[in-house]
C-alpha cells in the first residue's frame, strides 16, 4: 500500500486515539469531531484490511495490528513534528498549538495575567488549557506540558521555574474569628473550622507550619473538604472557617478588608509554580514563546 496524503492524516489520527483511548477526547485534541474521527479511522482499516481498534461503548483498545503499527509510526510521526517546530522558528509570525494541563491555581494566578499579552502578541498560536487539580499522565494525555507547584513535578521530566517561591497563610472573615477566636499556634486549629483540602492523588492535606527551625503538619478538621482554591475563596469569604492557600490567592479578599491572616508567623514557604515536558521530544515554539513572556510579565514577582 502506497502512503497517501490520506493515510497520513489518518495515522495522526490513530496516534492521538492511542493517547486518549478515547474518541471524543482524541478529537479534542485533532480538532474534529468523534464522529469523523471514528470514520476515518474505519476508512483506514477498511484501506488497509486491517482492524486497528477494539472499540466497546465504554472503550478503545489497541489490537495486536495496531500496537505494531503504533510501535512503527510513533517515531517518525514525532520527527515530522520535529521538523515542522524547527521551520516554525523561521517564520516572521510563529504559528501552532500549545496543550497545557495545570493547576487552577496556576491558571488564575499566573496565565490569567499573561494569557491575554501572549494572544496580542503571537495571535497565530493557539493555546488549549485543561485546567484539573487531578494527578494525570499530562504527556500521555496529548499535552505539550504541564504546570505545576514545583514540588509535585513528576521526576523524570525537564522544569523550568515560572514564579518564585509561594508563601502559604491562614485567613477566616473577622465576623468567624470574633466568634471562635484567633488561634496563635497551629495546634489550636483543632478548635476551628477548617476547609480541609483533598490533593490530587485524593489524600488528604495537612496544613504545614513553619517557625525558625521548628516545622509542624496539622490535620486541620473541619466538615467541608475542597480540591480547589477558588471555591475555598467563596466559602471563606462568607464565613464557612479557616483557610490554608497561597498568599498571592488570597490576598484581593485581604486587601478589601474580607478576610484577615492568622499564624503568620508560622507561614510556611513552598515551591512555586514549575512548567515540565517531555526530555524526549523538541520544545514547541510557542511553548518557549509562553515561558519567555511569563518571566517577562512576572505576575507573582521575580
Amino acid at each position: 500500500m502506497n502512503v497517501s496524503r490520506a493515510n497520513l492524516a489518518d495515522f495522526v489520527y490513530f496516534l492521538a486515539i492511542a493517547r486518549h483511548q478515547s474518541f471524543s477526547r482524541a478529537g479534542q485534541e485533532v480538532g474534529i469531531s468523534a464522529s469523523a474521527l471514528s470514520h476515518a479511522i474505519k476508512g483506514l482499516e477498511t484501506r488497509i484490511g486491517v482492524r486497528l481498534l477494539n472499540r466497546t461503548t465504554r472503550s478503545v483498545t489497541l489490537t495486536d495490528a495496531g500496537e505494531r503499527l503504533h510501535q512503527v509510526i510513533s517515531t517518525p510521526m514525532k520527527e515530522i513534528d520535529d521538523a515542522m517546530e524547527i521551520l516554525n522558528k523561521f517564520r516572521d509570525e510563529p504559528t501552532g498549538r500549545i496543550r497545557l494541563n495545570l493547576l487552577s491555581d496556576a491558571a488564575d494566578l499566573l496565565l490569567g495575567p499573561v494569557l491575554p499579552i501572549f494572544n496580542e502578541r503571537y495571535p497565530e498560536i493557539q493555546i488549549d488549557l485543561t485546567v484539573t487539580n487531578l494527578i494525570v499522565d499530562v504527556i500521555g494525555g496529548g499535552h505539550d506540558a504541564g504546570i505545576r507547584y514545583g514540588g509535585t513535578v513528576p521526576e523524570d521530566m525537564i522544569t523550568q521555574r515560572l514564579s518564585p517561591d509561594i508563601r502559604w497563610v491562614v485567613a477566616g472573615t473577622p465576623e468567624y474569628l470574633k466568634r471562635f477566636g484567633i488561634p496563635e499556634h497551629p495546634n489550636d486549629l483543632h478548635n476551628h473550622r477548617c476547609l480541609r483540602i483533598r490533593l490530587g492523588n485524593g489524600a488528604m492535606y495537612d496544613w504545614e507550619f513553619e517557625k525558625g527551625t521548628e516545622k509542624l503538619s496539622i490535620a486541620a478538621p473541619g466538615t467541608i473538604t475542597i480540591d480547589e482554591t477558588r471555591v475555598g475563596l467563596s466559602l471563606v469569604r462568607n464565613g464557612a472557617g479557616l483557610m490554608y492557600a497561597p498568599e498571592p490567592a488570597m490576598q484581593a479578599l485581604v486587601d478589601r478588608g474580607e478576610v484577615v491572616t492568622v499564624l503568620d508567623d508560622w507561614a510556611s514557604i513552598a515551591p512555586g509554580f514549575h512548567m515540565y515536558f517531555s526530555s524526549h521530544r523538541q520544545l514547541p515554539t510557542g511553548l518557549r514563546l509562553l515561558i519567555d513572556l511569563i518571566r517577562e510579565v512576572q505576575p507573582l514577582g521575580a
